[in-house]
């Protein structure tokens, strides 16, 4: 199974709570197709940086899920026949890196930050 980041953007004219409720069909349609929804972030009405099918704001929500490829095809030919979503796109999720960070190389070990004795 794969991680993806779908996120999706409703008509500005819906009311909130029947937005949640679409994104809550959306997430059930994932799970009903074996698919396992990870977090869910609804952004709430934002406007866009430029003007889509003649409107300018619209509510954006973020669903993270794993699935495998026919379930992202199936969601997004699903997605783009909904007159109420103005705008979709699935992307792969980023991989959690399980290395340890970089250390810096311009810090300096700590045994040469000391001041050498040099009264002798």
């Amino acid at each position: 199974m794969r991680s993806y980041e779908l996120m999706v953007i409703h008509r500005y004219d819906m009311a909130e709570p029947d937005v949640r409720k679409s994104v809550a069909e959306i997430e059930k349609a994932i799970t009903d197709r074996e698919g396992i929804v990870r977090d869910t972030d609804f952004w709430g009405k934002r406007r866009f940086a430029y003007e889509i099918n003649h409107m300018n704001e619209g509510f954006y929500s973020v669903i993270t899920f794993d699935g495998d490829v026919e379930l992202q095809e199936t969601l997004s030919r699903s997605l783009s026949l909904l007159d109420s979503v103005v705008r979709h796109k699935i992307v792969l999720a980023p991989k959690k890196s399980t290395k340890p960070p970089k250390r810096d190389r311009r810090a300096k070990p700590e045994a040469a930050a000391e001041p050498a004795d040099v009264s002798q």
